[in-house]
């Protein structure tokens, strides 16, 4: 693995890595003035270039309190209405939502913007001994099983030094062939979504042996994309063996923030503006939950300002100014138990129902449903009922990632119901257990 790949790819890629390492640092000094500064800049920007945004201020008021709220239904329509005057798709960075929440979209970021979010999961990284260049690690994600996805992550691992471990299915058996893997390469540290880490602790807890112990050289496991709980960090800690470190994040912002070597979960208050609102769509006071807003301060190309991210917390400030996260909510994923034995977490259901969202479809939101081990409901929002050839490839799509002979029902609504949280969840389970 040649040493510093990541950083020169992006380089290569016209991306000031660099650059952005620096200026991060500086940014670790931030003020709450200079924080003011940075959210002024940001808002006067997309109010000279970015037509999208000018169009969601009815009042045009640029009083922080009174700028809209950005939901992700507001961009769920073509990115190219969304950029900044002279951005396109060809000089910035393009992604895509995962959907976990039931809004899929696609969002773009300038290169620059697209770096420093680097820089902050680099910075965040770097505290717990870990170096995004040369640090091996084992990656508990997805992956598409064929076409040009496939081979697009299988890149993204070899630049990353990541070995990837699919979690598509994660019976003993699989976990098995993954542990023995643990033996073979000296990694660093795990990363991966809570539920299927979990699975992997427990099937440690029934060998009687960590993960540790088979792999020596394993430092921490990083934890993302779903809850953790006290009861499964306890798991985590004692029978994967190494300091479990909570992250959150999210692809169209970067990284939220990321619990520090005291366990603290820092915001990260350099590329970022994290507030927590009322229903009013007003900040409250340290402690008070309410739903969490994420600004990118540096993304000239589109507008995340204010932008709803879809889960509940509250914040802290302690006594040295480090603002933290408590009572974060939201990111729970069940498990699916299939007929054959396969056991698969939620998330799965991303992969399968991105076989149909793209750009242009018009499904606004959905969630699946198991109602028995062989038997799932697609529950949708669209403007129009979904065509045979679009069920057909979300069938084939459950074949592939799932299993065959699954059956699947379709049901179009006016619109989903939420939990109690007024989260969206994208896959649940009516099967008991």
């Amino acid at each position: 693995m040649p040493l510093q790949l990541f950083d020169n790819i992006l380089r290569w890629q016209g991306f000031p890595i660099q650059e952005a390492k620096s200026h991060f640092k500086q940014l670790l000094n931030n003020t709450d003035e200079s924080i003011e500064q940075h959210k002024k800049a940001i808002v006067q920007h997309h109010l000279k270039h970015n037509n999208f945004y000018i169009n969601l201020l009815n009042n045009k008021s640029t009083d922080w309190a009174k700028l809209p709220v950005l939901t992700k239904r507001d961009l769920q329509q073509p990115l190219h209405e969304r950029l900044s005057n002279d951005y396109s798709s060809k000089n910035v960075f393009k992604g895509k939502t995962s959907g976990s929440s039931g809004h899929p979209f696609t969002y773009a970021k300038d290169k620059f913007a697209h770096a420093i979010t680097w820089a902050a999961f680099h910075h965040a990284y770097n505290e717990h001994d870990i170096d995004l260049n040369t640090s091996l690690q084992a990656r508990f994600y997805g992956i598409p099983l064929s076409g040009k996805g496939k081979y697009v992550e299988l890149l993204k691992d070899y630049v990353s030094n990541r070995k990837r471990f699919p979690i598509f299915n994660l019976n003993n058996a699989i976990l098995e062939k993954y542990v023995s893997r643990f033996r073979e390469s000296k990694y660093e540290y795990l990363n991966g979504y809570t539920s299927s880490i979990v699975l992997l602790a427990k099937y440690c807890r029934e060998k009687g042996t960590t993960l540790k112990t088979y792999c020596p050289s394993l430092k921490i496991c990083i934890v993302t994309s779903e809850m953790l709980f006290a009861d499964d960090r306890k798991l985590l800690e004692k029978w994967i063996g190494v300091p479990i470190v909570n992250e959150y994040g999210a692809s169209e912002v970067g990284l939220i923030a990321m619990e520090n070597l005291r366990g603290e979960f820092v915001l990260n208050q350099q590329n970022l503006f994290i507030e927590i609102v009322d229903e009013a769509n007003q900040p409250v006071t340290d402690g008070t939950i309410g739903r969490i807003l994420v600004t990118d301060l540096y993304n000239l190309a589109h507008p995340m300002i204010r932008y709803e991210i879809g889960d509940l917390g509250s914040l802290k400030t302690l006594e040295n100014g480090t603002r933290i996260l408590e009572n974060l909510q939201g990111r729970t994923s069940d498990i699916a138990r299939l007929p054959s034995g396969k056991v698969v977490p939620g998330l799965t259901f991303y992969y399968v129902t991105k076989s149909i969202i793209n750009e242009d479809v018009n499904i606004l939101e959905f969630i699946v449903i198991q109602k028995t081990e062989a038997s799932f409901e697609i529950q949708y929002v669209s403007s129009q009922e979904m065509d045979d050839f679009q069920k057909a490839k979300v069938q084939k799509a459950m074949d592939e990632y799932l299993e065959p002979d699954l059956a699947v029902a379709f049901t179009r609504l006016d619109s989903l119901d939420r939990s109690n949280r007024g989260k969206l969840k994208q896959f649940m389970s009516e099967v008991d257990r």
